[in-house]
């Protein structure tokens, strides 16, 4: 990621805003988000994850938890319908899968995590793992 601004001219610009709404070009697809929108809260017995997926299946939807690292994986799919009496002048949809994985800072208890999904938005309970005490010597007298 650069952190130059980039490179274009007034020109530009202005053309973009005046021929959007007249001059409509074929376009198959717009690029994937670069990762999957999420929040993320903690309270004393665990995490609370909420992820944006709009347009995903519920079946298209991967989580995966591996002690403290929490993985999310879609699938976004388009669904094109061709008639051989229409023409496609623009399409906006776009397909392919996208995946974010988070470290928490403690271990999760994979056998408790809960998950939820409505209106777009995914929704994770992750009960943090009860932490074993470290081996204790006891001295002998």
């Amino acid at each position: 990621m650069s952190l130059l601004p980039s490179r274009t001219s007034l020109f530009d610009d202005l053309f973009h805003d005046m021929a959007s709404g007249f001059y409509i070009r074929p376009l198959h697809g717009d690029p994937l988000p670069s990762q999957i929108k999420l929040d993320l809260r903690e309270s004393d017995g665990g995490y609370l994850l909420q992820a944006e997926l709009p347009g995903v299946a519920k079946e298209d939807i991967h989580v995966d938890v591996h002690g403290k690292l929490v993985t999310l994986k879609a699938e976004i799919r388009q669904h094109d319908s061709q008639n051989k009496e229409d023409r496609a002048l623009r399409s906006e949809r776009y397909y392919g899968s996208v995946s974010r994985t988070v470290e928490l800072p403690v271990e999760v208890a994979p056998d408790k995590v809960s998950a939820r999904f409505d209106n777009g938005i995914l929704t994770l309970q992750l009960p943090k793992q009860a932490v074993t005490p470290a081996p204790h010597r006891v001295p002998i007298e």
